[in-house]
């Protein structure tokens, strides 16, 4: 059976991909548990940049309902249930433990936890077909993926509950104006986009990168006094890297 998701890494780079075009990348418990674990390789690899995409005409419709209908229905797989609940929870905790950047290359229908996920990614790029969609309120379900929390920290508290609450279908330009996607391209330019973005990361600084990363994640719970204290330890010691060294040595040579 082809794996239902793919891993793989080039130098610094790894691709994390969904593969299971033909049910439209829906999720049941064997995808959020390979999730984890590519993720988890991943990071185990030291990948400075991540790029997590999908194959087929859907980035992910969610939630496989049918496979959720059969748990529900069928009272002997109790421990199931409560596995697949807990392990959306445990794919973003992987996802925002991860040291390295995550970018979600997104088309076509992204839909509820398929979307709540990737708000643990630090970049969103969306083709111009994406669509997205949080429906769990008109259904009677709720959220995953500490989303509740990322979504207004993101697009702000007015907006979250606008989209989480009437469950409206956010159009790729809408997705861009208010921050929720960082790039919008043609969907045969994504793969492209992506790629030209990893490689920009990558050739960064790879310290300075795990500290943007971990600080901007964190220091928004912090005061103001702790986030000083956190950033000269970070300053300290990326200013004493041998990198920075060789960079510093680079700029004043190519000023001479």
């Amino acid at each position: 059976m082809e794996d239902i998701v793919l891993y793989e890494n080039e130098g610094k780079i790894g691709k994390i991909t969904l593969n299971k075009p033909e049910q439209r990348n829906t999720i049941d418990l064997q995808v959020l548990k390979r999730l984890i674990k590519a993720f988890k390789e991943s990071a185990n690899n030291e990948d400075v940049c991540v790029i997590y995409s999908a194959n087929g005409k859907h980035f992910t419709v969610g939630a496989d309902l049918k496979y959720g209908y059969a748990l529900l229905s069928d009272k002997s797989r109790l421990d199931e249930t409560v596995e697949f609940l807990e392990s959306w929870q445990i794919l973003t905790r992987t996802m925002l433990a991860h040291p390295g950047i995550i970018i979600a290359g997104l088309h076509g229908w992204v839909i509820g936890g398929g979307f709540e996920h990737t708000l643990a990614c630090d970049l969103r790029i969306a083709a111009n077909d994406t669509r997205i969609m949080l429906p769990e309120v008109g259904i009677g379900l709720f959220f995953s993926n500490a989303s509740t929390k990322l979504l207004p920290r993101i697009i702000g508290e007015a907006r979250a509950k606008e989209l989480m609450i009437l469950g409206n279908e956010i159009s790729t330009e809408e997705a861009l104006r208010i921050g929720l996607v960082n790039q919008v391209c043609k969907p045969e330019g994504l793969k492209r986009n992506l790629k030209k973005m990893a490689n920009k990361i990558v050739s960064r600084d790879h310290l300075a990168l795990k500290y943007t990363k971990t600080f901007i994640n964190e220091n928004q719970d912090l005061s103001i006094e702790s986030v000083l204290a956190r950033e000269s330890i970070a300053m300290n010691t990326t200013g004493q890297s041998e990198e920075l060294r060789k960079r510093l040595e680079r700029f004043v040579k190519g000023r001479q």
